[in-house]
């Protein structure tokens, strides 16, 4: 019973379901009842209507049969029958954060030739199509683009591109993306819009208030120029259109320390010359003009635009510059080498030559525009400058003037190139002269005169040498002699003195005598008187003896050494000692001389045999039972 109430519930309940499902169903029908969601956007196509669309055009403004301008808003929208409307419903357009989004207009006015893109109009980002319609929105390709966002779109008018179906579309997806450049770049901005550039121009100027490209219809209705731009972006992050320009990162230009960049502008305000009237090689015009700027960038990182300007980079430190086998590291003397010059005397030889220039910061302009690159300057002015100077010199002077006098000759260049550069607005710090390399034949004619020379000097040093030890010996000789003539002298005297003595002392006994024998006989007074006075006579006939005889022997050797010479007499005088004393004749040392060398020889043999005394002394105190023979002296002369 239970359950068959229970099933005749069941099935009331479903029925009157039913019937609420059948009511809201035609309730929908009759009322034509739409509901739009938060996320959706509801596109309308009318199926008929009592006038239709014109030809050409896509979307109907007027209620014309066909897709309608207006669109849906989330919520319920009543009175969209289905038999006269159909509603699609779109999810909304999503800009994610970091990328754009491009926009292509299905209808609307068709774009002019002259443009490339649809201009920008009032649309609320192309969220309302009847006022891009009705306000002159063109057809395809559109100027502006969406940032990151979420937007009511009427894709029935419009089909936004996005990374996610970029490319099902043809499109590139990293096109898509917030345009970065990067820190110490500088991005050369080419649009791809606009008006073209004027003749004679390579770059579009600069357009004020356009936001860095990211407002293209400003810039466009400021007169932009199409193709390469004057201004370039800074690092940062910008909403670019990529159909309307194309960016080129590059580095930004680096001027080192101990340099300064002279800027060549291609482009710019109409070129006015200020270098004045004394500069006459170039213009040289005011910063931002055409030209060379007067101005030079210091050191640093500059934003420059390296398509519309070039940047010539001066040195104001030092530079060495060497005309020889070696190079420095800036490389401007890479095409330099030794300078070849011919002398007045006819030879040909090499030189290394150094010169130190110096270009002010001030100054780099002026010489930028006279020569046009720092390499410009070495080839075609300081190469002939320095290179002529010195073959024109060189027939002035021998070689030998250069070798001898090579800092006169390098004072001289430093004058003149001085002077030479002065005129290009170069400093001339220096010029040195470095290695000499003159003619092999010429410098061994010249060393083989020196080492005669110097072949000389050592001759006459060793000869003088010689004369030296030949006066010492000499000398030595006379010393030893003269030793012999002093114990002489002073034997001499001993007797003398000794006679003397003997004197006294007779004549002491004999007063002794003479006292004792006080009383003796006359005639033992005689005898002691006669003995006395004999005595005394002895004595001093003795002492004379003895004091003729030394005299005779000091005459005698002055006589000698008067008529034979000191080196002769000598000579004679050291065989007698030799013969007095019984010296052997075999000889120990032997000593040989020519004819000129006259009594030297003996010297010679006389200072062997001290030297071979000396070393056999030793010998001789150490034998017991033997005693050694004299060494015998042998004195040879050749001729």
């Amino acid at each position: 019973m239970l359950l068959a109430i229970t099933v005749a519930l069941f099935y009331t309940l479903l029925g009157i379901l039913g019937s609420l499902l059948v009511v809201l169903l035609l309730a929908k029908s009759l009322l034509g009842i739409v509901v739009i969601g938060e996320l959706e956007v509801g596109i309308i196509a009318k199926k008929f209507a009592r006038t239709s669309l014109r030809a050409g055009h896509l979307i109907a403004l007027e209620g014309e049969a066909g897709l309608q301008a207006d669109t849906l808003a989330p919520g319920w929208h009543f009175f969209l029958w289905p038999w006269q409307y159909a509603v699609t419903k779109e999810p909304v357009t999503v800009v994610p954060q970091g990328e754009i989004g491009l926009v292509v207009a299905n209808g609307g006015a068709v774009i002019p030739p002259s443009h490339i893109l649809g201009r920008v109009v009032a649309c609320d980002d192309y969220q309302d199509a009847r006022a891009f319609l009705t306000q002159g929105g063109e057809k395809g390709r559109q100027l502006g683009i969406l940032t990151a966002g979420t937007y009511r779109i009427n894709t029935a008018l419009f089909t936004v591109i996005t990374r996610r179906n970029a490319e099902s579309l043809g499109m590139n997806p990293n096109e898509l993306g917030v345009y970065r450049v990067v820190p110490d770049a500088v991005g050369i901005v080419t649009t791809l819009d606009g008006l073209p550039i004027e003749p004679g121009e390579i770059a579009g100027p600069v357009i004020a208030d356009h936001d860095n490209f990211q407002d293209a219809q400003r810039f466009l209705a400021a007169g932009g120029r199409r193709g390469l731009q004057e201004q370039v972006l800074l690092s940062g992050a910008w909403n670019l259109n990529p159909w309307f320009c194309r960016v080129e990162q590059v580095p930004m230009t680096e001027i080192p320390i101990g340099h300064v960049g002279v800027v060549i502008s291609f482009v710019g305000r109409p070129a006015q010359d200020v270098s004045g009237a004394d500069f006459t090689h170039g213009n040289l015009v005011e910063v931002g003009h055409k030209g060379i700027w007067i101005t030079p960038l210091y050191p640093g990182r500059q934003p420059l635009n390296t398509r519309i300007m070039r940047v010539e980079l001066v040195p104001t430190t030092n530079i060495v510059l060497n005309w020889a086998n070696r190079t420095e590291a800036h490389g401007y003397d890479n095409s330099l080498s030794s300078i070849t010059v011919r002398s007045r005397d006819g030879f040909s030889f090499n030189l290394d030559v150094a010169q130190i220039i110096h270009v002010g910061a001030l100054d780099a302009p002026r010489v930028i525009s006279r020569v046009g690159s720092m390499q410009n300057l070495v080839d075609h002015v300081l190469e002939p400058i320095v290179g002529n100077y010195f073959r024109n010199s060189s027939q002035e002077y021998t070689v030998l003037d250069y070798l001898t006098n090579r800092a006169e000759r390098q004072h001289d260049a430093a004058a003149f190139i001085r002077h030479a550069l002065g005129t290009y607005n170069v400093q001339a710090v220096d010029t040195l002269i470095g290695d000499i390399v003159p003619p092999q034949q010429l410098m061994t004619t010249q060393t083989d005169r020196k080492l005669a020379e110097e072949q000389r000097k050592t001759y006459e040093v060793q000869q003088a040498a010689q004369t030296q030890r030949q006066a010492l010996v000499r000398e030595t000789s006379i010393a030893d002699i003269q030793s012999e003539l002093v114990k002489s002298e002073q034997g001499v005297n001993i007797a003398e003195l000794n006679a003397n003595s003997q004197v006294k002392k007779v004549r002491g006994e004999a007063e002794a005598a003479k006292l004792r024998a006080g009383g003796e006989a006359e005639s033992t007074r005689l005898r002691a008187i006669a003995d006395s006075e004999a005595t005394r006579l002895r004595g001093v006939g003795e002492a004379e003896a003895i004091r003729a005889i030394g005299q005779a022997k000091a005459e005698a050797y002055q006589v000698g050494v008067a008529s034979l010479g000191a080196r002769e007499f000598t000579a004679l005088q050291l065989m007698q000692i030799i013969g007095d004393r019984q010296v052997k004749i075999t000889p120990d040392v032997q000593a040989n001389g020519s004819a000129g060398a006259g009594a030297g020889g003996l010297v010679e043999a006389l200072v062997g045999l001290l030297v071979q005394s000396q070393h056999t002394a030793p010998l001789a105190a150490q034998a017991t039972s033997v005693t050694p023979a004299a060494p015998e002296v042998s004195s040879t002369s050749a001729g």
